[in-house]
């Protein structure tokens, strides 16, 4: 079987195009960590006429050099005022207050003393001093937040502001979750054969599903029997956008995945990258549907399913791959072991805005090993045609966190 080099298989994911995106409108507050579907424009100039930023006394500016201004009234917050500052007089306003209007500045309570029904100006201001000029937050016709955004709680307190009761958002994709194998126990059951492993590809999936933004249906474990394979994944398909399955898509003679996926009418997009860990790794699609088939070790799961579900996840919410690539200096020298594009766990960390990578408590071996998942860690990212790498070299990082 021929292996597709591993940019090709990752330029067929960026080409793949969503005939009809799932978007649907939710309340504002339930919104957090949605992707927005719509830009956000305002409607109206915030705020809307000048206001006093602080609690202290509306003036005329020019005024301020007669030293004593008479207190013509009081201004409370969400009052609508129809007394005038004129020449020699002055109104308290307080913060969030309309300025009154004849006024263009606010002196602080502070900088002045009251006496009888009067001010002295102890302490001048500059003109216009603590008044928030009419847009000085927004202006009508702005687009404030881009379509594209993934809602923060600072997107949800200005759609607040502007009222938007229900945003337009992207529906988190909703993605099934099958390993197979015969080998395999559930979370909680008894080992009763040496044979049998613990499952945790099942749950490391789940989770990657729910940091990625999507929703996950955990389906649990299923055996090494065709049928089963195929009638769970037909209805996981029916009930999903992606349907994530790890274990049976190498070529032993129980690795029915691969079959499966065929049978059920799926467009094979790619079976087989030059890629380590995870070369069996195969992605199908039906109209707007997928099927993500990882490897059954635990480490070589959880990696394909970084490079190949996360970005299936963001383009059915019509964004790219949350996960990011940097240059980082090796601490520590990088044996280059195949002719693949490698993934490789290591340490990194941020010191004086660069990064730098090393491989201490990382365990070479075999694709199983998922502990070398632990703490502050990103993939080390080389090419085919990279060879081996010395302390001191420059080197690409994939960050995951």
């Amino acid at each position: 079987m021929a292996f597709m080099h591993f940019d090709e298989s990752i330029e067929i994911l960026e080409n793949i195009e969503i005939k009809n995106y799932k978007k649907v409108k939710k309340y504002l507050t339930n919104t957090l960590g949605y992707i927005l579907a719509e830009d956000i424009v305002t409607n109206h100039n915030s705020p809307e006429f000048p206001t006093s930023a602080m609690d202290g006394y509306a003036v005329k500016h020019e005024d301020l050099a007669l030293g004593r201004l008479k207190i013509l009234g009081i201004n409370p917050a969400g009052v609508e005022l129809s007394d005038k500052v004129i020449g020699g007089v002055c109104i308290k306003t307080f913060t969030g207050s309309l300025m009154p209007k004849g006024s263009d500045t606010l002196i602080p309570i502070e900088n002045v003393t009251v006496e009888d029904n009067e001010i002295i100006i102890n302490e001048d201001v500059p003109f216009g001093f603590s008044v928030r000029a009419i847009g000085e937050n927004y202006e009508k016709g702005q687009t404030l937040i881009k379509k594209g955004t993934k809602i923060d709680f600072a997107d949800i307190g200005v759609m607040a502001s502007l009222n938007i009761v229900s945003p337009l958002v992207y529906e988190k994709p909703r993605v099934s979750i099958l390993s197979t194998g015969s080998e395999l126990l559930e979370l909680g059951e008894v080992q009763t054969s040496d044979a049998q492993i613990r499952s945790s590809n099942n749950y490391i999936l789940e989770a990657l599903v729910k940091k990625y933004s999507g929703e996950a249906l955990q389906l649990g474990c299923i055996a090494d029997d065709k049928e089963n394979i195929l009638q769970s994944v037909k209805e996981a398909l029916a009930q999903s956008d992606i349907v994530v399955t790890t274990g049976g898509v190498s070529v032993g003679d129980f690795d029915f995945v691969k079959d499966v996926i065929v049978e059920l009418g799926c467009k094979v997009l790619f079976k087989g990258v030059r890629v380590k860990p995870g070369q069996h790794i195969m992605v199908a699609q039906k109209e707007d549907k997928f099927i993500v088939a990882l490897p059954g070790f635990a480490y070589s799961s959880t990696v394909t399913a970084l490079l190949y579900m996360v970005p299936i996840i963001a383009k059915l919410q019509n964004g790219k791959s949350p996960l990011r690539m940097v240059e980082a200096t090796l601490r520590d020298k990088f044996n280059k072991r195949n002719r693949k594009a490698e993934f490789t766990a290591c340490n990194y960390s941020l010191e004086d805005g660069k990064y730098f990578v090393d491989f201490n408590g990382k365990k070479s071996g075999s694709s199983a090993i998922l502990t070398n998942m632990l703490g502050s860690i990103a993939l080390l990212v080389t090419s085919e045609d990279d060879s081996s790498k010395e302390v001191g070299d420059t080197v690409n990082i994939l960050l995951i966190d």
